[in-house]
């Protein structure tokens, strides 16, 4: 069952990017081109690439495939959550904290990568495996009122962000 497109209020405002970054269509459709993508983009990098920042203080690609993970697997987590009934409020991430603590300079590209198809993987399975009903469920993360839909809106649109930094910074500053 592919959920119909959020609408604001179904969401906190600060999300309104991710969910207007995704195309009409089939969203989980997306997540699968998704792989592709990630996957030729990172899996076409050196080493040497991958620890490449645009600007000081900013993050490596290593690290910003580490935050893909790291913010896949909070929203697929949140998406378990309210898919499945669960209105106990959850509480938000500190994306800056988890790539500080991920340590994604000290492993190799193609683990990150994997890693990275893998948690993509186990989203898809979990958002094809929510009956209809599920996706109208209402939870609650970061003290804001959030539907199930919304997640796999969050994941697309939030990598197809990730995705043009690297094109409009990353790549330009590479040559």
């Amino acid at each position: 069952m592919i959920p119909d497109r959020p609408k604001p209020g179904e969401y906190a405002p600060s999300y309104a990017p991710y969910v207007a970054a995704v195309p009409e269509g089939d969203v989980l459709a997306l997540l699968q081109v998704q792989v592709d993508e990630v996957s030729a983009l990172f899996g076409g990098l050196s080493e040497l690439q991958a620890g490449f920042r645009y600007a000081p203080g900013k993050w490596t690609l290593k690290d910003l495939l580490q935050h893909l993970i790291d913010s896949e697997r909070v929203f697929s987590y949140r998406a378990m959550r309210v898919g499945r009934g669960d209105t106990t409020p959850l509480p938000g991430y500190e994306e800056n904290a988890y790539a500080a603590a991920a340590h994604a300079d000290r492993r190799l590209l193609p683990e990150l990568l994997a890693e990275w198809q893998a948690v993509r993987a186990g989203s898809l399975g979990l958002f094809r495996s929510f009956p209809e009903a599920a996706w109208s469920n209402i939870g609650n993360a970061n003290g804001v009122p959030v539907s199930a839909r919304c997640f796999p809106y969050f994941c697309a649109g939030h990598t197809a962000h990730h995705l043009g930094i690297i094109q409009e910074r990353y790549l330009p500053a590479m040559k």
